[in-house]
């Protein structure tokens, strides 16, 4: 007898497609779409997202930074002030919320009651990016003319990127009462006060994300029309949950919600992909050999072979090198010009992951 399994491709059993080649499985099949070294590239999200910005400009990649630091200021210095992890200095975008409050901030359509902290009688944190100036602003003008700049260099980046990635990071985040601005960290961790009776705790459930990413797409073709989307849930872990439930549970529940939400955004809107960045990682193929000692960070090899299967399939060279054959790792379009990535990326990767402020304790 003959049924829909019968000549089943062998991407689609588990045996053929998974076991046979254990952590070197390939889950992506038809990638939609290609991008090429010219096209300009923007990407948001968590601590993730800064390590696949990174390795881009590896590659020799065109990532698009329309906020850039003085070109006096020394690299290590404007690494401290964020310059060059994001496209522009919005630091850590955890959620959909978020993202869509960022860009409605950004065009002059919301605007936050609770748009400053301050800290002690000389220092001014910004509460939708509390660590981008390492020790604050020192006073209101330099704060407002700082955000003025951001939000141009944050319009520049939404109206002429070609493809913008983003990195669904958490499902939780707090807000405020009154006019639902989310904020990246809760009030008192790194920046603000804490107040029960102005800030509460919301985590998203999938109605939520899809919504909220819905219409930040909508909004965001209203001044790119052409652009390519692709969304990934980083594989990264919760290092803390502001939920009654154990931190596992938490986790797994938020990369659950992202992924259930990625499919759902991804089948009604054909310019919209999704790239398993989460299963490359954590799928049970790779029996956690890309976790790190705390089981919860990526290791470099694991975003080696993240990016290696993003070159793969979702770039024009990409195509050429899998037509090819070839089953050596990914090293194309390399700048002749050479900056020290690797370091730049070992200083991404232990500087400013923001949750890590949320547990500090033994």
């Amino acid at each position: 007898m003959t049924h829909p399994y019968s000549d089943a491709a062998s991407h689609r059993l588990w045996r053929r497609g998974v076991s046979a080649f254990e952590a070197n499985a390939d889950p992506i099949v038809n990638f939609p779409f290609r991008i090429s070294p010219s096209d300009k590239i923007v990407t948001a999200g968590g601590c993730f997202a800064p390590l696949i910005a990174n390795r881009l400009q590896t590659a020799g990649y065109n990532f698009l930074v329309t906020e850039k630091a003085h070109p006096l200021l020394p690299e290590e210095t404007a690494a401290l002030f964020n310059y060059g992890r994001h496209s522009a200095r919005y630091g850590s975008v955890h959620t959909a919320r978020q993202l869509l409050q960022l860009l409605r901030r950004a065009y002059g359509r919301f605007e936050p009651i609770e748009d400053m902290w301050f800290e002690g009688d000389n220092k001014l944190v910004d509460p939708f990016r509390p660590l981008i100036q390492p020790d604050g602003f020192a006073c209101i003008e330099e704060y407002r003319l700082d955000r003025a700049q951001h939000f141009a260099a944050v319009r520049e980046a939404f109206e002429t990127m070609d493809v913008f990635i983003y990195i669904f990071s958490m499902t939780e985040c707090w807000e405020n009462r009154k006019d639902g601005a989310v904020f990246p960290l809760c009030p008192g961790v790194a920046g603000g006060h804490f107040d029960e009776s102005v800030h509460a705790f919301r985590n998203q459930d999938v109605g939520e994300v899809v919504a909220d990413m819905t219409l930040f797409l909508e909004e965001l073709r209203e001044v790119n029309k052409d652009l390519r989307v692709i969304l990934a849930v980083s594989p990264v872990q919760f290092i803390a949950t502001g939920s009654d439930d154990h931190v596992l549970c938490a986790s797994t529940y938020s990369k659950a919600v992202h992924r259930a939400a990625c499919e759902a955004i991804t089948k009604c809107d054909p310019a919209v992909a999704y790239f398993p960045s989460y299963e490359i990682i954590a799928g049970p193929q790779t029996r956690g050999r890309y976790f790190d000692d705390d089981l919860r960070s990526v290791t470099d090899a694991g975003v080696d072979r993240i990016m290696d299967l993003f070159f793969k399939h979702v770039t024009d060279e990409g195509a050429q090198w899998a037509a090819s054959g070839n089953e050596t790792r990914v090293e194309i379009g390399v700048k002749s010009e050479q900056v020290n990535y690797a370091a730049r990326a070992q200083s991404l990767t232990k500087s400013l992951c923001d949750a890590v402020l949320l547990d500090l304790g033994g």
